[in-house]
């Protein structure tokens, strides 16, 4: 069940808050946890099962890491909680990859053929393994507390806000919240406006431009001419921000309703002068969680340069296959990594002179990077890369750009450029900023403030009504 959709948007989420504010403040979390179990069960009934049971390993495991880990068994114990997770997760997203590209090089040897499985992904596995996983290590070195009570730690896993796409959220930033935290009307104000302006960021823009970006990246190479590669990596890149940082705010805003504060995913990524600064951007969370429990763990840059350098390139391949089991999504992990050894050897110093420069470079090198992740097969990107260079086929009076460029898309595009960048942060403070001062245009701001909502949620709701286009692009990860 997508956080687009009427039956969470009119039916579960109402009935859901409804229950939760006319319980008592003891049975809550009870009900937040009933709630996203029924949240899971909507849309992947028949890995219910599953993940229980991997609530289960990872609350059983963490006690016994917290009772062995002065022991020499503790290290063994914290590896079999990982491989078992690391298994499960290689079992159910790659498996079938895996078996089909060793049946292709079998074949390409005249060795026969091997059954390929055909295996369907739980939804939200990636990110609540890595949930999982970040428990149990913090545990381990003692930066997080095992959760005794049950039904606490099961709520951490299950949060039907950040289940199914994140953000990923650590324990140590959530167990104090899960036990005791508050309902504020600010809060639940805020939270209610935030999941309304990521509704309409993934309504209103990432939609409309989705379907210009699928319409050209669909086009075959004897179609496909430069002006529009260019446009469609345009409308992607936004695309794919406006989509999951939508969503990421939506999760965001339903968590502070319910009284939960988390940090944030998104820090308006295509303003950075570098992929490093991209990164630091750009799923937060992710690139956080990378970070703490692979890139050190690997020895970071404290073993030398080169060390460094390999080490990142490790990370970003697994970052890419984390994403999708592809060879494209592989090779799209390798860019940013290959990038990020570039900065590191010495390339972001002659950048740093150039601001306008640099911006330019992490542009371009991010929406290059995006081809890759776009594109279904490595041939698909090789053909839209030689067409973005100027070595199009297609006619460009035959497929003009005012075909995919109607009206309604050129003002998206507009609109998605100038909010990709600070503008609406800078509108915010100013808002919070007239708000403090409590004069008459105070109550003006307030009230239009209040329409600007209310017609974001009417036009969004507009939106969903009309059209069947509403994929998001971070779900099938």
């Amino acid at each position: 069940m997508l956080f687009t959709e009427p039956a969470f948007l009119f039916a579960f989420l109402p009935a859901t808050l409804a229950l939760y504010f006319a319980t008592p403040v003891v049975g809550r979390n009870a009900v937040l946890a009933l709630a996203s179990l029924a949240f899971y069960a909507l849309g992947e009934p028949r890995f219910l099962p599953f993940l229980v049971a991997s609530i289960a390993l990872g609350y059983g495991f963490a006690i016994w890491i917290e009772r062995t880990r002065e022991t020499r068994r503790g290290r063994a114990v914290l590896a079999i909680a990982i491989a078992i997770d690391l298994l499960l997760l290689v079992i159910f997203k790659y498996a079938s990859w895996l078996a089909d590209n060793v049946d292709r090089a079998i074949s390409a040897l005249g060795l026969g053929h091997i059954p390929v499985p055909s295996i369907l992904l739980p939804l939200g596995i990636s990110f609540f393994t890595f949930h999982a996983i970040s428990y149990v290590v913090d545990v381990y070195k003692r930066n997080a507390e095992p959760q005794r009570a049950i039904p606490s730690f099961a709520l951490y896993i299950l949060l039907f806000p950040q289940l199914i796409a994140g953000p990923i959220i650590r324990w140590r930033d959530i167990a104090m919240q899960i036990a005791h935290r508050e309902e504020r009307y600010a809060d639940f104000a805020y939270g209610a406006r935030r999941f309304v302006l990521g509704l309409g960021k993934k309504t209103l823009i990432a939609n409309t431009l989705g379907q210009v970006a699928d319409g050209i990246f669909g086009l075959p190479a004897s179609q496909l001419t430069t002006p529009l590669a260019w446009l469609g990596l345009a409308c992607y890149t936004l695309q794919i921000y406006f989509d999951f940082s939508g969503y990421s705010d939506m999760a965001i805003g339903l968590m502070r309703m319910f009284g939960f504060r988390i940090l944030e995913n998104f820090n308006y990524p295509y303003i950075s002068r570098s992929i490093r600064e991209f990164w630091r951007r750009w799923h937060i969370s992710l690139s956080n969680w990378f970070r703490d429990y692979l890139y050190i763990p690997l020895g970071g840059n404290r073993r030398g340069n080169a060390r460094a350098y390999a080490n990142l390139v490790i990370v970003f391949l697994l970052c890419g296959l984390w994403h999708g089991a592809s060879w494209p999504f592989v090779l799209w992990g390798a860019w940013h990594g290959v990038f990020l050894v570039l900065e590191r050897a010495g390339l972001e110093r002659p950048l740093a002179r150039h601001a306008w420069l640099a911006h330019l470079y992490t542009l371009l090198a991010v929406m290059g990077g995006w081809v890759l992740f776009r594109c279904d097969t490595l041939a698909h990107a090789v053909y839209y890369y030689a067409a973005l260079c100027g070595f199009a086929q297609g006619d460009p009076l035959q497929r003009p750009v005012a075909e995919f460029l109607d009206p309604l898309a050129l003002t998206t595009l507009l609109v998605a450029i100038a909010f990709a960048t600070p503008v609406a942060r800078r509108i915010g403070a100013w808002r919070e900023h007239t708000s403090v001062r409590g004069s008459g245009v105070a109550g003006i701001v307030l009230s239009l403030d209040v329409v600007w909502l209310g017609a974001v949620l009417v036009a969004a709701s507009a939106f969903l009504a009309a059209g069947t286009y509403n994929p998001f692009i971070y779900f099938r990860f």
